[in-house]
């Protein structure tokens, strides 16, 4: 699950499941491996996921794919569930957070 914050653990598995099949198609490697999410956090009683992610520039041109495919897959994870994702780039990302497994992927 790489190092995604999150309130509730086995439900965070559950959307990353789904997250693992979004991908950065400039970089060939997932978005949770990669380390664009940061933090998955669900509001049970109002079937709420507040999601918090960045990209690997603001001016990534697949931006706008990238976080309308995170928002999509968290709501298929939770059908009738409402997804706020906030995209953020405090702390920027780098390489550093990409995961061992997205790094042997890479060749690096």
């Amino acid at each position: 699950m790489n190092n995604i914050i999150t309130n509730n653990t086995e439900k965070c598995e559950k959307a990353a499941d789904g997250l693992y099949h979004v991908y950065d198609p400039e970089i060939g490697l997932n978005v949770v491996d990669l380390g664009l999410i940061y933090q998955v956090d669900f509001n049970e009683e109002g079937k709420q996921i507040y999601c918090e992610m960045t990209l690997t520039t603001q001016f990534c041109p697949m931006g706008d794919s990238i976080t309308s495919n995170v928002t999509e897959s968290l709501k298929e994870s939770y059908p009738g569930w409402e997804v706020e994702l906030n995209l953020t780039f405090d702390p920027p990302w780098d390489y550093s957070k990409i995961s061992p497994r997205g790094n042997e992927f890479l060749g690096r």
